[in-house]
């Protein structure tokens, strides 16, 4: 090893990293790898996903994997998932004052569904809206929601917290999630003739 060279990642990091790239998905979902943050933790890795129904983007998100073999404060464990949703949603939606706890819990219930087990577990829900005014004014009016929570993994196998992502952006996308033992079909690609 030359002065510089990075000791290669512990064992217990790179099978976490591996285990976030699913072999299955919806088809409404499109995963890619990610650059990590750096500074978080020693070792990082992240997926991004984009939500799509025909050719409109519905919601974009982010999951991360952060690992410190010693932990980190309010952390349970060495490792730690953060995770971001932004999805674009109706105004009248947007405005439910019961729209916070609602969206927390189906994370919490995504993650209780595929069984990845967590702890820790603490996040926001913000809703924003966006009015166009001068040359924008003609611009309409969007609202958003953004997720952003982490929670720290019971288990090193992280294929079920993505699973539980992939939902979690389904439904903010407005999507219900698929039973666990009920298969997406593949999208129907009709010849335009």
């Amino acid at each position: 090893m030359t002065l510089g060279d990075q000791p290669p990642p512990p064992a217990e990091f790179t099978r976490a990293a591996e285990s976030l790239r699913l072999s299955e998905v919806r088809p409404e979902i499109e995963l890619e790898d990610l650059p990590a943050p750096q500074r978080l933790a020693p070792y990082s890795a992240a997926i991004g996903a984009s939500v799509y129904r025909d050719d409109d983007e519905l919601a974009v998100g982010r999951l991360i994997l952060l690992y410190d073999p010693d932990g980190q404060r309010g952390w349970e464990g060495p490792f730690r998932l953060v995770a971001y949703v932004r999805a674009d949603m109706e105004p009248e939606i947007t405005s439910d004052p019961l729209l916070g706890p609602v969206v927390w819990s189906w994370l919490t219930e995504a993650l209780d569904a595929h069984q990845a087990g967590y702890s820790a577990a603490g996040g926001t829900v913000t809703r924003a809206v966006s009015e166009g005014f001068g040359n924008k004014a003609d611009d309409p009016v969007t609202t958003e929601l953004e997720l952003r929570a982490s929670w720290s993994p019971a288990q090193e196998d992280l294929s079920g917290h993505v699973a539980a992502w992939c939902d979690l952006m389904c439904l903010a996308a407005g999507m219900p999630p698929l039973p666990p033992d009920v298969s997406a079909l593949p999208r129907r690609h009709d010849d335009q003739t």
